[in-house]
């Protein structure tokens, strides 16, 4: 079983232009998110996917394999499809597991990315899987960037949305289980292709998340819950956020010999 890691990443973020290469402790955005990828042993490879000179250039310098893609893709799963395409040209392999890294996810672990990875290995019914995180901090509840969730009781997605969900009336005598969505997304290849024939659906286009578009169309996105409380950078807010967060992180220590 051969399980790729793609790191999709691009200059032209609407709310934080230029952040794949905006550095936090010295590092880029991208160098964190495809450096804490690359020490996931169960990869058999990781690649980042842009379809910007500046990013390429930056991956090259890091040792990094680039694969540049078309500058016309609004999803990251788009960039990811048309990166596992050309990888496989490239090797002559056929690709089974795709993990989809966000380039904008700095805080990422090795243990949260091998310990869903074995779950999706473990489970063949399982074709797509979002990892999702407890919501340790109020500004997320508050904040439309961050894209909250709920579950069923197997963990299987029910809903994304960017309002507060669940609504708390005050009748539920436990903290209430608030949860949020990670840029991180485990795709069979198959299935990945068969998503991108799907026309886009309304909810996906109201929410601005394409996992709607999977759910719409009666699609199981199975859940994995992070235990390490986890940020990703979406604006200028976020970046200071996540910078103070990171100050102390071990992790960094491991990038100059990633294994």
């Amino acid at each position: 079983m051969k399980i790729v890691g793609i790191v999709p990443a691009r200059m032209g973020s609407s709310r934080l232009p230029g952040k794949a290469l905006i550095p936090i402790l010295g590092i880029p955005i991208v160098g964190h998110c495809y450096f804490r990828t690359r020490i996931c042993g169960l990869l058999d490879d990781v690649y980042i996917a842009t379809c910007d000179k500046e990013i390429k250039e930056y991956g090259e310098s890091i040792g990094a394999k680039v694969i540049m893609t078309s500058d016309k893709h609004e999803r990251a799963m788009d960039r990811t499809a048309e990166a596992i395409q050309n990888i496989e040209k490239e090797t002559g392999e056929r690709v089974d597991i795709i993990m989809q890294m966000q380039g904008d996810e700095p805080m990422v672990t090795k243990e949260m990315l091998e310990e869903s990875i074995k779950v999706m290995v473990a489970d063949k019914s399982i074709d797509l899987m979002n990892l999702v995180s407890p919501i340790f901090h109020n500004r997320d509840l508050e904040i439309p960037d961050v894209l909250k969730v709920v579950t069923d009781l197997k963990g299987n997605m029910l809903y994304y949305s960017r309002a507060c969900i669940p609504f708390d009336t005050g009748k539920y005598d436990k903290p209430v289980p608030y949860l949020k969505t990670l840029g991180i997304h485990l795709f069979r290849r198959d299935f990945l292709f068969e998503f991108l024939k799907m026309e886009q659906t309304p909810l996906e286009i109201v929410e601005s998340t394409d996992m709607l578009r999977a759910l719409q169309n009666g699609k199981r996105i199975a859940t994995y819950t992070v235990k390490t409380p986890i940020w990703s950078v979406d604006t200028k807010a976020d970046l200071d956020f996540v910078a103070d967060r990171m100050k102390d992180d071990s992790m960094v220590k491991t990038y100059a010999n990633p294994k």
